[in-house]
């Protein structure tokens, strides 16, 4: 029986098993151009899918579509009926996390401003909100914000988690999304790591950004627009919040977006999940879900078929 043809973006993703013992016979496709392979499952660029998700069209054979990242929203309009798609779910748990107290730590410290004093050669010293102490609420409770709350605990805060529904688990009580305005005003941190679906699309709003007290620090290591951007550029202009973006909206940010000029804002250029952690966890990912695709195995992070 000949092995199912798959193929992947790059390089990276090749060489999974030694020579002679590969389940599946891989070949390198980027997706710019038509390919003459007849692949029954196609793994995804990591970037710049955009681009290439209408090639996914011209390929009758496909059965299963592989992302190389958490979020599906902008795949999911492109596969065609009947094809399953499957998410990189988990692989980019541990950089984002990393990034989320990262930026949770520079922007409550005030690394902006040490930057921009340094460029000019002053010593901008002073007394700055630590982040210990402070009480966090974490919205968003799957791979991603679990990985955040881990790395959380070290620093001696408080954490509340909230989800789409009330329940318990075995890390205790999680809240739903409908009593974030009680919520929120008992919190000082608040971190966006959820799903961008049609529930969560815009809600960060006036009124939960009302409910933030003065002060208080924003993360978003999300999407963008989760965030309403006008509304949250209104409350950083004035300087009653702080932020800590990963990614906005939109994305990438223009030079002339007043995001950029506003105080107590660090922006990173959605690079969550893009550092040396990210290869190798996705490579054991692959490995897996390409042995359970020869083999007639369930595969993983499934969303939609």
């Amino acid at each position: 029986m000949n092995s199912p043809v798959v193929t992947v973006p790059d390089e990276r993703w090749l060489g999974l098993w030694p020579a002679g013992e590969e389940p599946v016979d891989a070949h390198m496709w980027d997706m710019r151009a038509p390919t003459s392979l007849e692949p029954v499952l196609v793994v995804l660029p990591y970037m710049g899918t955009a681009a290439v998700l209408p090639r996914l069209a011209e390929v009758p054979s496909l059965r299963v579509v592989q992302t190389l990242s958490a979020g599906y929203e902008n795949v999911l309009p492109h596969v065609p009926n009947g094809v399953a798609l499957a998410t990189g779910a988990g692989i980019h748990d541990t950089s984002t996390a990393e990034l989320a107290v990262g930026l949770a730590i520079g922007a409550l410290r005030g690394f902006p401003d040490f930057v921009r004093a340094a460029e000019h050669g002053v010593w901008a010293s002073g007394t700055r909100p630590a982040l210990a102490d402070r009480r966090v609420l974490v919205v968003g409770v799957g791979g991603i914000g679990s990985a955040i709350i881990a790395r959380l605990t070290p620093f001696e805060v408080s954490v509340t988690r909230v989800g789409t529904r009330a329940r318990d688990d075995e890390h205790g009580h999680v809240h739903g999304v409908e009593e974030l305005p009680e919520l929120l005003p008992r919190h000082e941190v608040v971190i966006l790591a959820t799903p961008l679906t049609d529930a969560t699309r815009g809600l960060v709003d006036v009124e939960f950004l009302a409910a933030m007290p003065d002060g208080s620090l924003l993360v978003n290591v999300s999407r963008g627009p989760v965030v309403v951007t006008d509304a949250l550029a209104a409350d950083l202009s004035s300087g009653r919040l702080l932020a800590g973006l990963d990614v906005t909206d939109p994305e990438p940010l223009p030079p002339d977006h007043p995001l950029w000029r506003a105080p107590n804002v660090l922006i990173s250029p959605h690079v969550g999940g893009d550092t040396s952690a990210f290869p190798p966890r996705a490579r054991a990912l692959l490995k897996d879900q390409l042995e359970r695709f020869a083999t007639g195995r369930e595969l993983r992070n499934v969303v939609s078929r």
